[in-house]
């Protein structure tokens, strides 16, 4: 198995490499309709990167993709399974197609937020409305003996 290269891109400008160590790869039986050889042969194939260790990864980097890809770990052990070809060495190509494409998308940075100041009519229309409100709650008050309010 060879180390898995991670294209460059927005938050990985020289790209990455996983090196074929930190890959664990499983196999077992495809489930759904089967045929002759479903029984037999171990297609699925299950590829898991602990984020946490590897060394394909800066400090930054790992930072930011343990926290986008949070929901899709255990610990910190992110694990993609790929059963959709019949054969195990093509289920062992997408699995690692999969897994660097996630890690392409996680290591992108944020974009910045800008500040932006509300439009003149938009706090027109806040007031206004903040007005509107206050007297449709004064309309439901109880009125008040002497008739002046």
């Amino acid at each position: 198995m060879d180390d898995l290269r991670v294209a460059p891109g927005p938050g990985a400008p020289a790209g990455l490499t996983v090196p074929a160590r930190e890959l664990v790869e499983q196999f077992s039986h495809a489930s759904g309709p089967g045929g002759q050889g479903v029984n037999t042969t171990d297609s699925r194939v299950q590829l898991s990167l602990d984020l946490a260790t590897t060394s394909a990864l800066t400090d930054v980097q790992r930072s930011r993709v343990l926290a986008r890809l949070a929901p899709q770990l255990n610990g910190t052990v992110l694990t993609l399974t790929a059963s959709e070809h019949r054969s195990q060495r093509k289920n062992r190509t997408a699995a690692r197609e999969r897994l660097a494409a996630v890690l392409r998308a996680a290591v992108v940075p944020a974009p910045v937020r800008r500040a932006t100041r509300p439009t003149r009519g938009s706090q027109r229309r806040r007031l206004a409305a903040k007005r509107e409100r206050s007297e449709t709650k004064q309309a439901r008050r109880r009125p008040q003996p002497g008739g002046h309010d």
